[in-house]
């Protein structure tokens, strides 16, 4: 079983059921949850006109191999409705692999880890709530290392504790 760790975020209708279910279809995917962030309303980085976002973060464990793990989840953001007319985006649902192990993957299909993360305080703030020590071999440090020098000034703040 690999340790992996994926982010959620959406901006369109009602965000946090969006989340939910996503977490509920997860859960039918060979994606066993281990720890789940708060729920964190965040600006919109890159394309600024846009609703603001909800995102949360998880460690999972999975049987799946990293590219099968791509495919469950776009496969999910398919059946929710979640249609990505343009880069960065309003979503219905967004579903991304942070972390897969300590596995370094670059491919067109898939970048491991998340090549913005580190940039990314809607991913690096609920990934320190749950995970703060974590590491990977590319990193500079842990992850909250990483977050007390990110260059993101975007805000990030405690929607909900969890869902």
């Amino acid at each position: 079983m690999a340790t992996v760790y994926l982010a959620l975020g959406s901006n369109i209708g009602d965000r946090e059921k969006n989340l939910r279910e996503a977490m509920r279809l997860l859960a039918g995917s060979s994606v066993h949850v281990l720890r789940l962030s708060s729920i964190y309303e965040t600006e919109p980085v890159d394309y600024l006109d846009q609703a603001w976002f909800l995102n949360a973060v998880l460690s999972a464990q999975t049987d799946l191999s990293p590219t099968a793990l791509l495919r469950a989840l776009r496969d999910i953001e398919s059946r929710m409705g979640s249609k990505k007319t343009f880069a960065k985006g309003p979503r219905l649902i967004d579903l991304d692999i942070l972390l897969y192990d300590d596995a370094t993957i670059g491919t067109p299909e898939l970048q491991i880890p998340h090549p913005r993360m580190l940039q990314r305080n809607f991913v690096l703030v609920p990934l320190a709530e749950i995970a703060p020590l974590l590491r990977h071999p590319s990193w500079p440090g842990a992850v909250a290392e990483c977050l007390s020098r990110s260059p993101d000034r975007s805000a990030v703040r405690l929607f909900s504790s969890g869902l």
